[in-house]
C-alpha cells in the first residue's frame, strides 16, 4: 500500500514531489491541447500507484464501452509501480489526475504543502484486514493483545492506528515484519497477517478457516482508491474532472450489474490477468464500492467527517512531520456536488 511507506521514505517521496511541482509547468497543462480539432477527445491521463488490475474495473468498462468517448475524453490509464511516484507526477502537471491506494497519502501530501486534493473515492470503506485462523481467532481489536502480528513494514502505521483507536498499548502486541506471503500464518510463525480483503488470489491459501477483522470495523476509517488532482486543475478544469467522474460512475454501475461481462472487458484490456481470479476480485470490490451513501449520492461519494477523523488520528500518531493539514487542503466536494444527479442515475 503506497500510503503507508516508512516515515523517512515517505518524507523523501513528498519532498521530491514538492520539488517536481515547483520545477515543472502549470498543472493540467496537457488539458490545453485542442485534441478535438483533430477528431479526438480531450486527452486525460490517470496515474496509478500500482499495476492495473480489477481496481480499475470502472475505468476499463468506461473506456471499452465508450463512456469516456461520449463525454469527449480520451483517457489513458498510466500504470504505477515501486519506482513511480504518482503523486509527484500529478503534482508536477505532467498528468491530469491520479489515484492512490489509501487516503492517508493525500493527507500527508497536503501536510507537506503539495497542491493536490482528493475529489472522489473509488471505495467507500478500506478493505485492509487482519487475518487469523479459527484455532486462534482475532475477532476484535482486544483479541490482538498477546498476539504476534505479521505485517509489511508499510502497514505498521495501520496497526498502530488500530491500537491507538482502541486504547491498546503498542507493547501488548509483537510485530513481526513479513512480506506479502500468507504462509507465516499457516506455519504458526505469527497469529495474524494483513492484506486487502479484495485480494482474493493472495487469500486462497488460508482456506475456509480464515477469520477477518477489518480495519474499518476496528474503528480506523480510511478510504481506498481515492482520486486526486491539483488545486489548479480543480479550479481551472472542473469540467474535465466532472466528465471523468460521470463516465467512471457509469463504468462502475455497469460492472456491478454485469460482473461476468465486466471481467471479460478487463481481460480484453489486460490479457495478462487471470479471469477467474479477477471475477472473484470484482465481486469483492463491488461490496466496497456501493453502500447506503452511494445509493443516496451516487458512486464516488465521500464523507468529510470520515476525512476529518483520519486527519485527527494521524495527527495523534505524529505522522505529520511539518504540520497537520486542514480538511479543505485535503479534499474538495465541488466535483462530487456538480455531478451528483448524473452519478445517482448511473
Amino acid at each position: 500500500m503506497d500510503s503507508n511507506q516508512p516515515r523517512n521514505e515517505r518524507r523523501r517521496t513528498l519532498l521530491k514531489a514538492a520539488a517536481a511541482a515547483s520545477c515543472v509547468g502549470a498543472a493540467g497543462a496537457l488539458l490545453t491541447v485542442d485534441a478535438r480539432a483533430q477528431g479526438k477527445g480531450t486527452p486525460v491521463n490517470l496515474q496509478l500507484g500500482w499495476l492495473p488490475g480489477n481496481n480499475q474495473i470502472g475505468e476499463v468498462v468506461a473506456k471499452q464501452l465508450g463512456y469516456f468517448a461520449q463525454e469527449g475524453l480520451d483517457v489513458t490509464i498510466q500504470p504505477g509501480g515501486p519506482n513511480i511516484d504518482g503523486v509527484a507526477i500529478v503534482a508536477s502537471g505532467k498528468y491530469e489526475l491520479g489515484q492512490v491506494s489509501s487516503s492517508p497519502s493525500l493527507m500527508l501530501a497536503a501536510s507537506q504543502d503539495l497542491p493536490v486534493k482528493c475529489f472522489a473515492t473509488g471505495l467507500q470503506q478500506h478493505p485492509y484486514t487482519f487475518f487469523s485462523m479459527k484455532k486462534k481467532p482475532v475477532n476484535t481489536a482486544k483479541d490482538m493483545v498477546g498476539k504476534k502480528v505479521g505485517i509489511q513494514a508499510t502497514g505498521v502505521i495501520l496497526l498502530r492506528a488500530l491500537l491507538a483507536k482502541n486504547n491498546i498499548p503498542e507493547g501488548n502486541v509483537e510485530i513481526v515484519t513479513i512480506g506479502a506471503d500468507m504462509s507465516p500464518l499457516l506455519t504458526g510463525q505469527v497469529d495474524v497477517v494483513t492484506g486487502w480483503q479484495t485480494n482474493v488470489t493472495a487469500l486462497k491459501p488460508l482456506g475456509p478457516d480464515r477469520v477477518d477483522l477489518r480495519l474499518w470495523d476496528a474503528g480506523v476509517r480510511l478510504y481506498a482508491l481515492p482520486y486526486y488532482a491539483t488545486a489548479k486543475t480543480i479550479k481551472e478544469h472542473p469540467d474535465v474532472l466532472q466528465k471523468f467522474l460521470r463516465a467512471t460512475a457509469r463504468g462502475y454501475a455497469y460492472a456491478n450489474a454485469n460482473r461476468d461481462a465486466a471481467a471479460d472487458l478487463l481481460i480484453k484490456e489486460y490479457p495478462n490477468l487471470v479471469r477467474a481470479d479477477e471475477k472473484v476480485g470484482i465481486d469483492a470490490m463491488m461490496s466496497y464500492a456501493f453502500n447506503d451513501l452511494t445509493k443516496a449520492n451516487g458512486w464516488g461519494q465521500m464523507d468529510p467527517a470520515v476525512w476529518q477523523d483520519q486527519i485527527a488520528l494521524y495527527s495523534q500518531l505524529g505522522q505529520f512531520s511539518k504540520r497537520t493539514p486542514k480538511l479543505d487542503e485535503v479534499i474538495t466536494m465541488d466535483i462530487l456536488s456538480s455531478t451528483r444527479d448524473a452519478r445517482v442515475k448511473a
